[in-house]
């Protein structure tokens, strides 16, 4: 991470995990579908489901696609819990938020004149997503592997960020929270910042990536010094 920042025209952001968060949605469930049930089971039975819809989120294309796979997610999780869960009771336990430091780190980033693109594996509804925590607008361009017909770590959606953020790879960095955000940037070139909000990455918070990206630091420099 050690190279000269100046020259930098875009910076690509992760959703989940990165900018937006899931509220545990076995706390959000109707206590009616749930009661009498092991806390355990419930938490097990929403993992089992959020699990097959990460697996097979790229293919939710479409609107129809999407409420395909939103059935499939709702029947997985009525055979965990033993008990029927409609596709509406579902959703009404699905709610993201925006991670506090995203708003006021993207509006810092793009008065550097940075370029945000959004990239993440996600179904075709990420932009109503964004729109609903309020990080649409501060985003120039959104690629959802649903509709860019790859999926992290695959390069060729992040070789799709590039082309909508009109820049060349050296000139973009990418800042994410797992391993295939790592992978699949530097595959094509792109400078990556790992965000571990429990530390070990690059950065603790988005608070810290504009300073980062500063055309007078190199990423990584110690600002003190």
């Amino acid at each position: 991470m050690g190279t000269g920042s100046s020259g930098y025209r875009a910076c690509m952001l992760d959703a989940l995990g990165t900018t937006v968060r899931l509220l545990p949605p076995w706390e959000r469930i109707d206590p009616a579908l749930v009661s009498g049930m092991p806390p355990a089971r419930v938490r097990e039975a929403f993992r089992a489901e959020m699990a097959h819809y990460a697996a097979h989120a790229h293919e939710a294309v479409d609107a129809g696609h999407l409420a395909a796979l939103r059935w499939e997610c709702a029947e997985l999780l009525s055979d965990g819990l033993g008990r029927a869960v409609s596709v509406e009771q579902l959703m009404d336990s699905i709610v993201f938020e925006a991670y506090p430091d995203a708003a006021p780190a993207m509006d810092e980033l793009r008065s550097m004149g940075l370029r945000l693109v959004c990239v993440s594996n996600w179904d075709c509804d990420l932009p109503a997503v964004l729109e609903r925590v309020g990080l649409a607008g501060r985003f120039d361009a959104v690629v959802a592997s649903a509709t860019a017909g790859a999926r992290k770590p695959d390069p060729a959606i992040f070789r799709r960020a590039l082309a909508l953020a009109g820049c060349a790879a050296g000139e973009a960095v990418h800042v994410g929270d797992s391993r295939e955000d790592v992978e699949g940037a530097e595959a094509v070139g792109i400078r990556v910042l790992r965000l571990a909000r429990d530390g070990g990455g690059d950065v603790g918070s988005l608070a810290e990536v504009p300073a980062l990206l500063r055309p007078s630091r190199p990423i990584g420099q110690d600002p003190q010094r």
